[in-house]
């Protein structure tokens, strides 16, 4: 007998931008070796795991749905970019930033792993994020959450000066038992 599948969730969704670097400066957490690595040429089931330790709790989906060939494609963009945060020499956290043009800088994905929450890491890696993200010297930057997400990210994003500009409501179909049995027999 197959799980029942899960039901929709309902999301307020908030798109953001920012228009200027961040002017702040954060010291590392201290007490905590972290090294940040931009990963060039991803293996996809190791970018499934970042995503999926990541964002399960915050019912990220589409990204494991994803075909192999579609994944792949999106992440060889050389307009995307991957970015591991590693906290005592494991896997702490990722951000993704996909260059739509000279001009916009898209936030896709960012977020820590269970482990290194209460760390102080959060507003720390949201920085080292936004720095990344500049660097590309974009006239704004944007990011979309929404209400699923951590309690905190809409309040954060603002902290670091981001401005909602659209809001709307999204359908959000969580993972179900089955895709994950799929995910994991994949590793």
């Amino acid at each position: 007998m197959r799980p029942p599948k899960l039901a929709s969730l309902t999301a307020h969704v908030t798109e953001l931008e920012m228009t200027a670097p961040p002017k702040q400066s954060l010291p590392m957490p201290v007490n905590i070796q972290t090294a940040i690595l931009r990963v060039s040429d991803i293996p996809l089931n190791y970018y499934r795991f970042l995503y999926l330790r990541v964002g399960k709790r915050w019912h990220w989906a589409d990204r494991i749905r994803m075909s192999d060939e579609k994944l792949a494609a999106l992440l060889a963009d050389k307009r995307t970019s991957v970015t591991v945060l590693y906290v005592n020499g494991a896997p702490a956290g990722f951000f993704e930033l996909h260059q739509a043009d000279d001009d916009i800088v898209e936030l896709t994905h960012f977020g820590l792993m269970e482990h290194a929450l209460g760390l102080g890491l959060g507003k720390w890696f949201l920085l080292q994020t936004l720095f990344a993200a500049w660097t590309l010297n974009p006239s704004k930057v944007t990011v979309t959450t929404n209400n699923l997400d951590h309690p905190r990210a809409l309040q954060l994003y603002q902290q670091f000066g981001f401005s909602p500009v659209a809001t709307r409501e999204a359908t959000v179909e969580p993972l179900t038992e089955d895709e994950l049995l799929a995910f994991a027999k994949n590793l």
